[in-house]
């Protein structure tokens, strides 16, 4: 009878580690070696003593599971930092949260979270971006210069540069640093100067009106001295006006030398068998130009106009007046134009080309046309050239722009201007330049563009009116209400209402 007992317990002993949840355990774990740890033969049973083991091995088995199921420490971000309490952890168990405070120049993303939870596929999430760079203030385009800015968040860079005829003062770069737990940029800004030129150099026997400052584009203008009583008077040699301009190293440096004031003094010209025309004078002095003409029966060899050179002598040479034979010819004389080739006298029956000016042509449009001695100085068909009126206009156009100083209804060479741009645009050169002559400026007339911050303004507004628009008639033809069902047989049934005006409003029903 006692042996019933015994077997009862013994099976009650295999019933229990058949049951065994370590055991389940390790089942579920390793699947069927665990199962092959009992008697072979699938019924539960196992040695005695083994039910402890199965729970020490569930342990371990439990332990590295709970092991393998940590994050890594969240990767670094450049723009945020672990708080001090999870900044030295190494494990993070699934469903860790831990929270980010942003880096100095990165604010928060206004509805962004600061944090991130380790998930059960062992990633960090939300991988998106909750801190942004903080902005500068707009640094401000400098007087006669422009400011080159791409961003204006930390970290970026500001450059600056000045029109034509100005430089830099201060430096020419900045950059948007931390500052106070806040931004700024790491410098003043610069400002621009417009280029010096040193005082003009004096001369002997002349002056120049004296400015308070020789900067780029000034202009001075040089005049001689009365000559003492009895003597004779100065001459201006050379440009009169000289103004301040750039080498190539964008240092101020006047256009040229100064002219000189000195007495100049040619002969008195004669040519016999001709005579003076014009030019009349009892005194020949610098510039001084005398026209002559032959005396009937004789032809001139030479230029019948002559001017008096700062070397004291005339050019051309003085001409001569030769006796007219049959065999001999003069060159021609033609207006506004020349000679080719031209030589002081001409056999009978040698051919000649005449050739116009620019802008100039012979009565039949030709612009170049041959003619031949016939002797007695006397040339066949002869003609003049006709020239068309050329107009150079002087005054400049100025888009957006208008001149504050100088502006007059034509400019002689010389002359100089001062311009401004209209509000809200940017000047993109000198604001003084010279005129030149032939409707040249030195430099070159400037132009007048929008200003960045009105640019920004009309980009602004066209993006809110866009949006708006796009708002609009999503609301009004594409937002869409209606119902989704499915029966007992898996028929779907969709009934859209399309929202669109009430002349056109319709419903669908899709089956």
């Amino acid at each position: 009878m006692a042996a019933a007992p015994s077997r009862r317990a013994a099976g009650t002993a295999q019933g229990a580690c058949a049951a065994s949840p370590a055991l389940r355990l390790l089942r579920q774990r390793r699947g069927a070696g665990a199962a092959a740890m009992g008697t072979g033969t699938g019924s539960g049973t196992c040695p005695p003593g083994l039910g402890l083991l199965l729970v020490v091995v569930v342990v371990v088995l439990l332990g590295e599971a709970r092991a393998e199921e940590v994050c890594s420490p969240p990767e670094r971000l450049q723009y945020a930092e672990l708080t001090e309490s999870f900044s030295t952890m190494q494990s993070f168990p699934v469903g860790t949260t831990v929270t980010y405070v942003c880096r100095p120049g990165y604010m928060k993303i206004p509805g962004k979270s600061l944090d991130r939870t380790c998930g059960k596929d062992l990633r960090w999430s939300p991988t998106e971006e909750f801190c942004t760079a903080r902005k500068c203030r707009h640094p401000g385009e400098p007087e006669n210069g422009i400011v080159h800015v791409t961003d204006l968040t930390f970290g970026s860079q500001a450059n600056f540069s000045c029109h034509t005829g100005f430089r830099i003062r201060g430096s020419s770069e900045i950059t948007c640093v931390v500052k106070n737990k806040a931004v700024d940029w790491d410098g003043v800004p610069p400002f621009c100067e417009r280029v010096p030129c040193e005082p003009p150099p004096s001369i002997a026997n002349g002056y120049y009106t004296e400015v308070p400052e020789y900067v780029y584009q000034t202009t001075v203008t040089y005049r001689c001295n009365d000559a003492p009583r009895g003597e004779d008077p100065y001459s201006l040699v050379g440009t009169p006006s000289i103004f301040c301009t750039l080498d190539g190293d964008l240092n101020g440096v006047w256009s040229g030398p100064p002219p000189q004031c000195k007495v100049v003094k040619c002969e008195n010209p004669k040519v016999p068998n001709g005579k003076k025309v014009s030019g009349f004078g009892p005194l020949y002095s610098y510039q001084h130009s005398v026209t002559f003409e032959c005396d009937p029966g004789y032809f001139m060899i030479g230029r019948d106009v002559i001017t008096c050179q700062e070397d004291n002598t005339w050019h051309p040479p003085q001409p001569t007046c030769e006796k007219i034979t049959e065999d001999r010819c003069g060159a021609p004389k033609i207006s506004h134009g020349q000679v080719i080739p031209l030589q002081s006298e001409y056999k009978q029956g040698e051919s000649v080309q005449l050739r116009c000016n620019l802008h100039c042509a012979f009565p039949d449009g030709a612009e170049e046309i041959t003619v031949t001695c016939e002797g007695q100085n006397t040339w066949s068909s002869v003609q003049n050239c006709a020239c068309k009126p050329v107009h150079h206009d002087s005054s400049p156009v100025i888009s957006h722009g208008r001149v504050i100083y100088g502006q007059k209804p034509e400019y002689a060479e010389g002359d100089s201007i001062t311009i401004e741009c209209y509000a809200g645009y940017t000047l993109h050169g000198a604001d003084r330049i010279v005129y030149m002559g032939e409707g040249k400026w030195n430099p070159e007339v400037p132009t007048c563009h929008l200003s960045a911050y009105v640019i920004a303004i009309i980009c602004v507004i066209t993006v809110v009116l866009v949006s708006l628009a796009a708002f609009w008639v999503y609301k009004k033809c594409f937002s869409q209400e209606g119902s989704y069902t499915v029966d007992e047989n898996c028929k779907e049934t969709c009934i859209l209402k399309t929202n669109v005006p009430a002349e056109m409003e319709e419903t669908a029903q899709m089956t």
